[in-house]
């Protein structure tokens, strides 16, 4: 998030508590868009914040360490707890992307997913797009976060604007000095 939004990469990590956000306005297909990016912890002592967070998401990206095995193992749960959470109204259609993060670490040596394994995945998932990414060295951030926001805009629901009815104050006027009730 921080490497896509401000191109900067911290090695002092904090996991996240709760949630955290950025905003970046991007131009996909023609179109201005101001995406607005929500880290929300993994871990399952927040679980129970997600409502509040997933309700209204229009994609979700879903982050795995290719390093350690346990992360890609929850993909199914952080996917399952996000429709869950967001009650999205086609859970079945609701776009996924997935990214194996930190490719970088110890030039490769230390990984223990696949990306073989991670595209079998998202494959037996409907199709989810893969992107294997490092958010120190920026490898396919943008790339990644461009298929979001298309993925975003794809699922955006056409709205009806609400038009309230309205009310003329001239006739409720009238009939409140003639003795009328309102």
């Amino acid at each position: 998030m921080n490497q896509f939004v401000s191109r900067r990469f911290s090695n002092q990590y904090k996991a996240t508590i709760g949630a955290d956000f950025l905003t970046k306005e991007v131009e996909v297909d023609g179109r201005l868009v101001t995406m607005q990016i929500w880290d929300t912890a993994g871990q399952e002592r927040f679980q129970s914040l997600g409502v509040a967070f997933y309700r209204g998401a229009d994609c979700c990206a879903v982050v795995y360490d290719v390093n350690v095995a346990k992360t890609f193992e929850n993909l199914d749960n952080w996917r399952d707890e996000f429709l869950i959470q967001a009650s999205p109204a086609e859970p079945d259609s609701f776009p996924f992307v997935v990214l194996g993060n930190k490719v970088d670490v110890d030039g490769g040596n230390s990984r223990v997913v696949s990306e073989k394994k991670a595209k079998q995945w998202c494959q037996l998932k409907g199709g989810i797009p893969y992107f294997e990414t490092s958010a120190k060295e920026g490898t396919q951030i943008e790339e990644a976060f461009r298929c979001i926001a298309r993925n975003a805009l794809a699922n955006e629901q056409e709205q009806d604007d609400y038009i309230p009815e309205t009310i003329n104050m001239n006739q409720a006027n009238a009939k409140k000095q003639s003795g009328g009730c309102c």
